[in-house]
């Protein structure tokens, strides 16, 4: 596989060797997709949480277990300013 990584990949990848750390192209760039590999993963976990708890959400609002957005809202707002004013 021939791969054209560019000015700035290709220096960083020859800083690395020369770091000693790694010791082939090969080495440096087979990291670099174990992790790309690993974060695609957990984007596909957190992704199966958020649909889980949508669809828990969902069903709590088909049963009626829902809370009023705008009085949800003016708690937030009266305990930020009793929080304001008890540190003013």
């Amino acid at each position: 596989m021939n791969v054209n990584l560019g000015t700035v990949l290709d220096q960083f990848v020859s800083d690395l060797l020369k770091t000693g750390y790694y010791q082939t192209q090969s080495e440096i760039l087979r990291e670099g997709l174990r992790l790309l590999k690993e974060k695609e993963e957990l984007k596909q976990l957190r992704l199966a949480d958020l649909r889980k708890e949508i669809a828990i959400g969902t069903q709590q609002a088909r049963q009626g277990k829902v809370t009023d957005g705008e009085a949800v809202f003016a708690e937030i707002r009266q305990k930020s300013q009793k929080a304001r004013r008890r540190t003013s």
